[in-house]
């Protein structure tokens, strides 16, 4: 099966910006039921768990057409919530390099978290903000509803803001543009970084 990440700060460690109640709710609650349920349909459907969950969006056809709608909500579920938990830095590690991930695109890391911002706040109800890289290894920002994910329309994701409710609402009530904003403080910008650089060299 596939085992549960373990986050690399305290659930505490996003203070003020998350709630250490909002990550225990996001983590140990809604993540954890999301994989545990693609699990179970997986086992279900005798799938030997021994390639990269991302790939299954390779081989869904594989899958009864009964049972293809709900491995995909959970596997993005599953997918989204462990790359938004690890895009994240504790303030108490937070680095000061912001890296020079997105200045030749986006021209200056400000403009970079204006136009994400700017397409943030363009999602209707429950859904993501993705940075993704394309296959000519392009930067680029996208929208995704309720638990798609960029994987599988043929972009990888290598950050993304969560923008359901449950993400920001004990912490913000009705202001996600705060929520927004406060997003940013908390980004670990090189390792973002850093997986960009790896996408480049390995994306064919």
């Amino acid at each position: 099966m596939y085992e549960k990440i373990k986050l690399k700060y305290n659930l505490n460690g996003l203070e003020p910006y998350i709630s250490e109640e909002t990550m225990n709710i996001h983590y140990n609650v809604l993540y954890t039921r999301y994989l545990n349920n693609l699990n179970e349909i997986l086992k279900k459907n005798s799938f030997d768990f021994s390639i990269p969950k991302e790939e299954i969006y390779n081989i869904i056809e594989r899958f009864p057409a009964s049972d293809r709608e709900n491995i995909l909500f959970n596997l993005g579920g599953v997918l989204n919530h462990e790359l938004y938990f690890d895009t994240f830095i504790s303030g108490e590690d937070k680095n000061a390099d912001k890296s020079n991930l997105v200045v030749e695109k986006y021209k200056s890391l400000d403009n970079f978290i204006n136009k994400f911002m700017e397409k943030a706040k363009k999602v209707r109800g429950s859904g993501y903000t993705f940075l993704v890289v394309d296959k000519d290894r392009e930067l680029a920002l996208v929208n995704l509803s309720n638990q798609d994910n960029p994987y599988r329309c043929g972009l990888f994701p290598i950050m993304n803001l969560d923008l359901w409710e449950h993400a920001y609402f004990l912490d913000y009530k009705a202001d996600k543009e705060q929520y927004i904003k406060n997003y940013f403080k908390i980004v670990d910008f090189d390792k973002v970084s850093k997986k960009y650089e790896m996408l480049k060299k390995n994306i064919c």
